[in-house]
Order: structure tokens, then C-alpha cells, then sequence
């Protein structure tokens, strides 16, 4: 199949990169038609590695930085503080000189958005309603701060929602942050939510579990968006789309989602690439 020029929209290198297996992964991304991908920060452990990977893959891989749900601990806060300063600063382009002072911020290109932030009860302990809720209240508190960053930099946000839709409607709601520089990340409710979405202007993005055959309310959701505000992501290396799901998710693979979703709306592979293309590019600034 010739390149489709898509986009994967969320994706984690981390785990490639740590195991040495970023540059095959990426070549093989090429290969199958990927012109950008965005790997997305989910804690201060990943945030330095994805801003030097995308430094040495400018026009290629795109980064954000934020604190997922499931990173939020009692000491988010600290590791919070670090996340304005990957804006700060002069926005070096090219070739980078690894070796000149950079006293107003990281020798990175800036990240494109603010995430992946949000609420997740599905990974809450189950066995401890006291601790569970300590635990949520102080990721609605990270949360409240991520948004409340965004709103500051005017910048693109990746929500996490987990068991927890509701909740994170009604803070981005309160937060003031613009709707329309929102997206809801694997998107895994049904129509009914994704109309508050779209009520309000705000984005969903689908990875394989659009292909799942139990994944009809995934698919109504998708259809009910429409095709012009579609976005497609791996969030590899999980969630890997048929027909290699129970194997290792890639941003390879973003394809046969991609050949799915065609199916689905019913237009040539070119159209669907053409249109999530144009509105990741759109949605991300890149």
C-alpha cells in the first residue's frame, strides 16, 4: 500500500525508546504511510526524552507534556512546577547546539499540547474506598492545575477520562479553557457523550478499539462526530487495532484503523487520510 499520509495522534515511545527499538519502530511508521506522530508525556520521567526524540526527529515526531491520572501521587505537585518551563524560552530550529546555554528553557522544540491530563477511577483501588478517593481528589487537583496551565498558554489539551466522563466535562467546563482545544483521547463512551463533546466543541480521537467487534457504541460515537472532525490515534503499545490486537500496539499500525475507519464512513483510503490529516494538523499546530 503507498503512503496515506497520516497522522497518529497519541502514541508512547517511551518503552520503544527505552528498549532501543525507536528507530526501527519509526521506520517502520514510515513505511506504512505515518508522516507524523505525537508522543504524548505521561509523567517527568518521559517528558526530557520525548522533547529530545523530537529534536532529533524534526517534521516527524511531535511531543506534549502532562501528568496522567494514574502518575498523580502525593508529590504531583513537584514534578507539576516542571511542566511551563518545556514553553519557556527561545524555540530553537535546526540543528540543535547541544552545547550552548539555554538559561529560558530545554534545548527542545516546544511541545504541541498540554497532556495527557485528566480522571481515572477504573485504576483506583478497589478494596480501599478511603484511599480511592484521597487518590482522586488529588488527581482532580492535578487536573484543575493542567487545565489551569492551558487556559494560561492558550494551548491544545489531551484528556484522559477513565470511569470518569462526567467529571472531567464539568471541570473543563469550570476551568475556563477553550472547548474547541479540547480533545478526548481514546474514546471509549458511546453517542450520548460524545454529543456533550460536540455540543460544547470539543474533540474525540479513536484508536483500534474502533476495530473491536464489541466496540459497536465506540463506532456510533465516531459516526455521530462525523468524518470532518475525525481524529485517529494508536496509543501504542496498547489498544493494538485488528487484525493484530493481543499483539504490541505501534504507530504502524495506525493504518489498518485508518482502512477501517474508510470502511465505516464509506470513502477511498486517500479521503479518510486526507481529512484526519488535515484535522490533526489543524487541532495540534503542526
Amino acid at each position: 500500500m503507498g503512503a496515506m499520509g497520516l497522522i497518529d495522534t497519541h502514541t508512547h515511545l517511551e518503552s520503544f525508546a527505552r528498549r532501543g527499538e525507536l528507530p526501527a519502530v519509526l521506520q517502520r511508521a514510515r513505511e506504512a504511510g505515518v508522516e507524523r506522530l505525537i508522543t504524548i508525556g505521561t509523567d517527568a520521567d518521559d517528558w526530557s526524552l520525548y522533547g529530545e526524540i523530537a529534536a532529533a526527529n524534526t517534521g516527524f515526531v511531535s511531543y506534549t507534556v502532562g501528568l496522567h491520572p494514574c502518575s498523580v501521587d502525593e508529590q504531583w505537585a513537584e514534578r507539576f512546577v516542571q511542566l511551563e518551563g518545556f514553553w519557556a524560552g527561545p524555540r530553537p530550529l535546526g540543528v540543535l547546539d547541544r552545547d550552548a546555554a539555554y538559561p529560558d528553557g530545554p534545548p527542545y522544540p516546544k511541545p504541541v499540547a498540554l497532556g495527557e491530563i485528566g480522571l481515572d477511577r477504573f485504576h483506583l483501588p478497589k478494596d480501599d474506598p478511603a484511599a480511592a478517593e484521597k487518590i482522586f481528589s488529588w488527581q482532580q487537583a492535578a487536573f484543575a492545575d493542567g487545565l489551569g496551565l492551558a487556559k494560561q498558554l492558550g494551548c491544545p489539551v489531551v484528556v484522559h477520562s477513565r470511569g470518569a466522563f462526567q467529571d472531567c466535562v464539568e471541570m473543563i467546563d469550570a476551568s475556563g479553557v477553550e472547548w474547541p482545544r479540547v480533545v478526548f483521547h481514546c474514546f471509549t463512551e458511546g453517542p450520548v457523550e460524545l454529543a456533550e463533546l460536540a455540543t460544547r466543541g470539543g474533540f474525540a480521537s479513536f484508536t483500534g478499539v474502533i476495530t473491536y467487534k464489541s466496540a459497536e457504541n465506540v463506532r456510533a460515537a465516531a459516526r455521530l462526530q462525523g468524518l470532518d472532525r475525525l481524529m485517529l490515534e494508536t496509543d501504542a503499545p496498547y489498544l493494538t487495532p485488528m487484525p493484530h490486537r493481543g499483539k504490541s500496539n505501534e504507530p504502524a499500525f495506525i493504518r489498518h484503523t485508518a482502512e477501517y475507519c474508510a470502511g465505516l464512513f464509506g470513502v477511498s483510503q486517500e479521503k479518510l487520510s486526507a481529512v484526519t490529516t488535515a484535522n490533526s494538523k489543524l487541532f495540534f499546530g503542526i
